[in-house]
C-alpha cells in the first residue's frame, strides 16, 4: 500500500514473458544483421589477436560495439517493463527510435518502463552495447546482452519491479515481515506457502507474520518458502528463506544462532566454454560443482553475479558475498566504470540490493575489490557513506570490502596506481620498431606481475608493515567486516590490536587456507576465507599457470593463452589436487594425494603466487617408469606415510602450520597409497591412486544421462583403460560430431588454447576434454574420434 518508487523491494511476478528469442545483432560499424537467441556473448565470437587492446586481461579477444534489435507486438496490458539482467557495457536502450535508458554498469540489472513509448502493432527495441572502448576490464567481461531479458506486463495499478520483500525478524518463534511497494495506494494481501501449501496469510501494510513450526534455511538444509502477494489485479511472487544473521568479534558469523566457518571460493561471472552467457543450467552446474567440491560460500568477484546463480545457491545452500564493483573513482583500466562511479554508485548499489534482498544465500555485501581509495581521506569517507547506504536499504546483512593491505600502502606512495597518462606513456613504450605490442603492465596488472615474479611472501609480508596498517585501519573501521586480501600474516596480531574487528580472508592464496581455517576454528573474529579462485576463468591469462612446454610452447602470455589457470577446479569443472588440499585444510576430508605431472619435455617454465601446486590426482603416468616424481600428501595428522605397491617409501612428520607433506620417489605402475597417523601413531585415514592398464580407449562420460529440454549436456571425452582410469599421458586431437543438438563449446582445461572453444576439434589436456551441447530433440547423440580411437554415447532429453 506504499506508492514508493525509490525503495524497490524484491523480485516481481507480474506477468513475465520470455523475451530472448527473435533478436538480431551486428557490429556497430557493419550493416548486416545476424539472427541470435539470448543470452548472447558477442565478444566470444570475435578473433583473438595481438592488436586487442584488452590483451592479457580479456584473453586477447577484440573489442567492438554492437547493435541488437527485436520487433515485437504491443501487449494488451497497460503497464510494460523490460528487464535486462546484464548488458556489457555503457549500454543504451531505444524504443521506436527514442532512447529510454543509458546504463554504464555492465553487471547490474536494467529496468525500463516502456508503457508510454509503445504504439499499436509492431514496436522495435534497440540495444547498444559498447565494448570497443578497450581496455575496460581486468578480466574477460564478454559483451552484448549476455544475460536473459524479460518483459513484464501489468495493469495500470501494479506492484513495482522488485516490489515485494520478505525479512526474517526472528527464528524463535519464526517471524517475518512482508513489505509491498506499488505504483499507488491500494489494498493488498499475501500468503506464505511451503511446498505449495499455505502456512500463513497477511493483509495489512508492512505485515508481521509468525510461522509455526518453520523450517529454517541453512547450507545443510536450504529450506525455501514462497510469498505470493496480490495488489488489485496484479500479483507478485518471491522465493525466500527464513534465517537470521549475526556477526561480531565475540560470536563470529552466526546463521540462525549457529556459528559458521566460511569455506569460500572467489568466482568470476563467466561460464567457461560458454563465455559470459548466463544459462540457467550452466549457473546451477557451477554452484553444484562448488558445493560438491566442499565450498560453503562464494564471493561474486568483482561484480554482482547472475540471478540464476543466486537462485541455485538458494536451493543448494551456498552462502554468497555479494560484491558491487572492482573500482570506485580511481581507474584500473582506461575505460572502466570509474568515469561513472560518482554519478551512478548510489543508484546501481540500490539496484543490486533490491534485486538480491530476498535471496537467503546472500549474507554479506562487499562494496568493492582492492580499491586503493580506501587509503585516502576521500575514500575513507566514501567507505562510511556506502556502508551507511547499504544499511539504510538493508540492515539485516553486514558490509565489507576486499582490501589488499600491502597494495594500499604501495598505492599511497605512488606505486601501481593507474592513470590515463601512465597508460598512454606505456602504450607508446609498448610498441617496438615493428609495431608489435609488448603489452607491458599498467595499474593492477603491475601488482599481478610483481606477485607472479616474486611469489606470495612479499605481498603477505608487506601487509604486516606499519605503513600497511596505517593505510587500512581507518577504512576497516567503517565496515562491519574487514576484508583481508592476502593479509593472513596480519591475523594473529590484529586479533589483539583490534579486539572488536571482525575479519574475513576475502581473497587468499590456496596455501593460506589451512592457516585461516585454524585461525577461524580458534578465534571467532576470523570468519574464514575465500580462496582465489574456485573455478578457473577466462582472461587474466596465465596468472596462475604452472605449465610445461608440451602444453604451452611459449610463456609470453600471448594470443595462445586463454584462461587464468587459477582454479581449484579447472575451466571444465574438474577438481585439481589443490581442491584435495583444500578439503583437508577445511577439515572435510582426512587425507588426500596430489602428484606433480611428469613432462615429456623439459621442466615447467612458469610460476605464480596464485597457484600452490600443478599436482593432479592421478598415478597413471604411463611411459614415465623409473623417472623421479613428486608426491604431495595432504593430512591434518601428526605424520604421513607413503606406500607404493605395499612397500613403505617414507614416513614424515607433517609440517607445523600446514597440512601438505612432500615426498620424492620414482614412478612405478601400481597402487600409490597415503596414510595419516595421529601423534600416538594410530592410523587416522588412508587413500590411494592406481595406475592405468595397458589397453587404451576413448571414453565418453556424460555428467547427466538425462537432461531437460531447456538444459545443457556436458560430456567428457577421455583416454582411459577398460576400467575407466584416465590415461593422463595420452594426448590427441579429438573431433566431435553431434546429432539432435547444437555444439555450444568444446575444449580442455589447458590454459593455453589457440583454437578456443568454438570449434569441433579439441586437444586433450592430461587425457581429457569437455563438450557442451544444447539439445534440439528427444535425444542427443555424440560421437568422438581421433583417427585411431572412437566412442559414442546418447543423452536422453526428458
Amino acid at each position: 500500500m506504499c506508492a514508493c518508487t525509490e525503495n524497490k523491494g524484491m523480485v516481481r511476478k507480474m506477468k513475465r514473458v520470455d523475451f530472448n528469442s527473435g533478436w538480431r545483432y551486428r557490429r556497430a560499424e557493419e550493416e548486416n544483421f545476424k539472427e541470435v537467441t539470448l543470452p548472447h556473448d558477442a565478444m566470444f565470437c570475435e578473433p583473438r589477436t595481438e592488436e586487442s587492446d584488452g590483451g592479457v586481461n580479456t584473453g586477447w579477444f577484440e573489442g567492438h560495439d554492437y547493435i541488437y534489435e527485436k520487433t515485437f507486438e504491443k501487449p494488451a496490458e497497460q503497464t510494460v517493463w523490460l528487464n535486462f539482467e546484464g548488458v556489457y557495457h555503457n549500454s543504451e536502450v531505444w524504443i521506436n527510435g527514442e532512447k529510454v535508458a543509458f546504463h554504464p554498469h555492465g553487471y547490474v540489472p536494467i529496468w525500463v518502463n516502456i508503457s508510454d513509448k509503445l504504439k499499436e502493432g509492431e514496436n522495435v527495441v534497440r540495444v547498444v552495447a559498447r565494448n570497443a572502448d578497450q581496455p575496460n576490464s581486468r578480466w574477460y567481461s564478454g559483451a552484448g546482452i549476455y544475460r536473459p531479458v524479460w518483459m513484464y506486463t501489468a495493469p495500470a495499478a501494479y506492484i513495482l519491479p522488485e516490489g515485494l520483500r520478505v525479512t526474517t525478524l526472528s527464528i524463535s518463534p519464526a517471524t517475518i515481515k512482508v513489505d509491498l511497494f506499488a505504483s499507488e495506494e491500494g489494498q493488498w494481501s499475501a500468503e506464505i506457502l511451503k511446498d505449495g501449501k499455505v502456512v500463513a496469510t497477511c493483509d495489512s501494510l508492512h505485515s508481521t507474520v509468525v510461522i509455526d513450526g518453520a523450517s529454517l534455511w541453512s547450507p545443510e538444509s536450504p529450506e525455501l518458502y514462497t510469498c505470493r502477494a496480490t495488489f488489485g489485479k496484479d500479483s507478485a511472487e518471491v522465493s525466500f528463506g527464513i534465517r537470521t544473521i549475526e556477526c561480531s568479534a565475540k560470536t563470529g558469523f552466526l546463521l540462525n544462532g549457529k556459528r559458521i566457518l566460511m569455506r569460500g571460493a572467489c568466482m568470476h561471472h563467466d561460464n567457461g566454454l560458454l563465455g559470459a552467457c548466463s544459462y540457467k543450467f550452466a549457473e546451477y552446474r557451477k554452484a553444484e560443482l562448488l558445493k560438491n567440491a566442499g565450498f560453503n560460500a562464494v564471493r561474486s568477484s568483482h561484480n554482482p553475479c547472475s540471478p540464476y546463480f543466486m537462485e541455485a545457491c538458494d536451493k543448494l545452500g551456498l552462502l554468497i558475498m555479494d560484491e558491487f564493483t572492482d573500482m570506485w573513482y580511481i581507474h584500473k583500466t582506461k575505460y572502466d566504470y570509474a568515469d561513472y562511479f560518482d554519478k551512478c554508485w548510489k543508484t546501481d548499489l540500490a539496484d543490486m540490493v533490491a534485486r538480491d534482498y530476498n535471496h537467503p544465500s546472500v549474507v554479506i555485501y562487499s562494496l568493492g575489490n582492492e580499491v586503493s581509495e580506501t587509503a585516502q581521506p576521500r575514500g575513507i569517507a566514501l567507505s562510511r557513506e556506502m556502508t551507511q547506504h547499504c544499511h539504510e536499504m538493508d540492515d539485516t546483512r553486514p558490509v565489507t570490502c576486499g582490501v589488499n593491505i600491502f597494495f594500499n600502502f604501495l598505492s599511497s606512495i605512488g606505486f601501481g596506481v593507474y592513470s590515463d597518462k601512465k597508460a598512454e606513456q606505456q602504450e607508446s613504450a609498448n610498441k617496438n620498431e615493428g609495431g608489435k605490442k609488448k603489452k607491458k603492465a599498467v595499474g593492477s596488472e603491475f601488482f599481478n606481475n610483481l606477485a607472479g615474479t616474486f611469489g606470495s611472501i612479499p605481498m603477505k609480508y608487506g601487509a604486516t608493515l606499519r605503513g600497511s596498517n596505517l593505510k587500512t585501519r581507518e577504512a576497516f573501521a567503517e565496515f562491519d567486516i574487514a576484508g583481508y586480501n592476502y593479509g593472513v600474516m596480519r591475523c594473529k596480531r590484529d586479533i589483539k590490536l583490534y579486539p572488536k574487528r571482525v575479519i574475513v580472508g576475502s581473497e587468499v592464496f590456496c596455501e593460506d587456507v589451512y592457516a585461516y581455517a585454524r585461525y577461524s576454528e580458534n578465534h571467532p573474529a576470523i570468519l574464514g576465507s575465500f580462496v582465489w579462485t574456485g573455478i578457473d576463468y577466462l582472461g587474466e591469462v596465465a596468472l596462475g599457470a604452472i605449465e610445461y612446454r608440451e602444453y604451452a610452447p611459449t610463456f609470453d602470455k600471448g594470443v595462445g593463452w586463454l584462461t587464468s589457470s587459477c582454479g581449484s577446479l579447472d575451466i571444465t569443472g574438474k577438481p585439481t589436487a589443490e581442491m584435495a588440499y583444500l578439503r583437508v585444510a577445511y577439515g572435510i576430508s582426512p587425507i588426500g594425494i596430489g602428484v606433480v605431472p611428469l613432462p615429456s619435455g623439459d621442466k615447467s617454465h612458469s610460476r605464480s603466487a596464485w597457484r600452490m601446486t600443478p599436482a593432479k590426482q592421478s598415478w597413471a603416468w604411463e611411459g614415465c617408469e623409473g623417472r623421479k616424481i613428486t608426491v604431495e600428501v595432504y593430512s591434518r595428522g601428526a605424520t604421513a606415510a607413503l606406500y607404493l605397491n605395499g612397500a613403505l617409501l617414507a614416513k614424515k612428520r607433517v609440517k607445523r602450520g600446514d597440512c601438505r607433506t612432500i615426498f620424492k620417489t620414482k614412478y612405478e605402475p601400481g597402487t600409490l597409497e597415503a596414510v595419516s597417523y595421529d601423534a600416538a601413531g594410530n592410523e587416522i585415514a588412508r587413500t590411494s591412486l592406481v595406475s592405468a592398464e595397458k589397453d587404451t580407449k576413448l571414453t565418453l562420460v556424460p555428467e547427466k544421462t538425462q537432461i531437460s529440454a531447456d538444459g545443457l549436456c556436458y560430456v567428457r571425452a577421455m583416454y582411459t583403460d577398460a576400467k575407466g582410469t584416465v590415461k593422463v599421458t595420452k594426448r590427441g586431437d579429438i573431433t566431435i560430431k553431434v546429432e539432435g543438438g547444437q555444439l555450444m563449446g568444446f575444449g580442455s582445461g589447458c590454459p593455453y588454447n589457440k583454437r578456443g572453444f568454438l570449434t569441433d576439434v579439441s586437444d586433450t589436456y592430461y587425457g581429457e576434454t569437455l563438450a557442451v551441447i544444447k539439445p534440439a530433440s528427444d535425444a542427443v547423440s555424440i560421437e568422438v574420434s581421433d583417427g585411431t580411437y572412437s566412442a559414442k554415447t546418447v543423452v536422453k532429453v526428458v
